[in-house]
Order: C-alpha cells, then structure tokens, then sequence
C-alpha cells in the first residue's frame, strides 16, 4: 500500500507541470478597499476640521469597530507629529497644533490595510526537498493616521505602497540537510 501510494505521487508529480504542485498562499487584511487606490480616495474624504469622527465609518474607517485599528495614545501621536521639541508651535501644521493643545484629549488612529498574494514558483522537486525555493509576492498595503479630538478630525496623513513585487529567493546547498547543519553549527558556537 505504502509503495502504491508514493508511484501515485511521482506519477502525479511528472504528469502535472511540477509547479502547479508548489504552495501558495495569500495575506488579506480585511477592508472595505479592493485596492491601494481605493483606500487612497477614501482617506482625501477626510478633511481636517470638517469631518466628524463619526463620519468615519462610513468612509471605511472605523475607528472604534473597525478591525486593524490601532489607537495611538496622546504623547506617542506627539512623538510622531511633532519629533522636535526645538520646533516652534507655529510651524506646525494646524491640526497638529491643535491636538497638542487638546493634550489628553486627542488621541489618533492608525488604520492598516493589506493584501499580499505569495505564489511559490520554480522546479517542484527543488522545493520539495529544501534545495531551491523562489516565492514571488505581489500585492499592496496601506496605511491612514487620523488625529481627531472632542469628535473632529484635526489631521490626517497617507502612506502605503501601491503595488508589492518582489521575489524571494531561498538555497539550500544540502537540501533537507541544510537545518541539521544550521543547528549543528550553532551548538559548536555556543
């Protein structure tokens, strides 16, 4: 039974394209944006001194229900916004300008949102046995800091990365050896 078993595997491994037997994978982020661009218009709806922190939710970001959602507590927002002690309150943006007159009562979110996909690519039997591994990862990520205080929004500032790709190249010189002697080579160091 057990050598049947492994004749069908290598009978699937050679009639299928080696590759299409590879792993992949895929990292989401759950959002309301299908894309970068998406999120990116959402956030420009968001204007300083107009928009109320109940608003929010309605643009896609949901500051007290929504998920990825980081609070970021008063003296850390004014470590960000504000990294110089040396630098003149009035040189400040006026949103930040206000927040550090509010002190406690402002508080900021920072919103993340994300989709990765990972495709594992190349010769099956390199990657099977640890030898050669090439992941290629595509996607993109954004990320929103909104500064509201007593219910307005008194700042907000973007960033994020449109479009992900990259290749991830992994080589194992001895295969499914190579963590034996990664583990070997670290008890000698010790």
């Amino acid at each position: 039974m057990k050598n049947s078993t492994i004749a069908a595997f290598l009978f699937l491994a050679t009639l299928t394209g080696c590759s299409t037997m590879l792993p992949s994978g895929s990292t989401d982020t759950p959002s309301t944006f299908a894309s970068f661009d998406a999120a990116r218009e959402a956030a420009e709806k968001i204007v300083p001194f107009k928009t109320r922190t109940s608003e929010l939710a309605a643009l896609g970001f949901d500051p007290l229900g929504g998920r990825n959602v980081t609070l970021i507590p008063y003296p850390e927002i004014t470590g960000r916004l504000a990294p110089y002690p040396g630098l003149p309150l009035k040189d400040l943006d006026p949103g930040v300008r206000k927040c550090i007159e509010a002190q406690a009562s402002c508080k900021g979110f920072v919103f993340h949102f994300e989709r990765q996909d990972r495709r594992r690519e190349g010769n099956f039997w390199g990657d099977f046995f640890n030898i050669r591994r090439v992941t290629t990862v595509t996607g993109w990520w954004f990320d929103a800091l909104v500064v509201e205080s007593n219910g307005v929004v008194l700042f907000r500032s973007v960033g994020g990365q449109p479009r992900t790709d990259r290749v991830e190249k992994r080589i194992n010189p001895l295969g499914p050896l190579q963590p034996a002697g990664e583990s070997a080579g670290s008890v000698m160091l010790r």
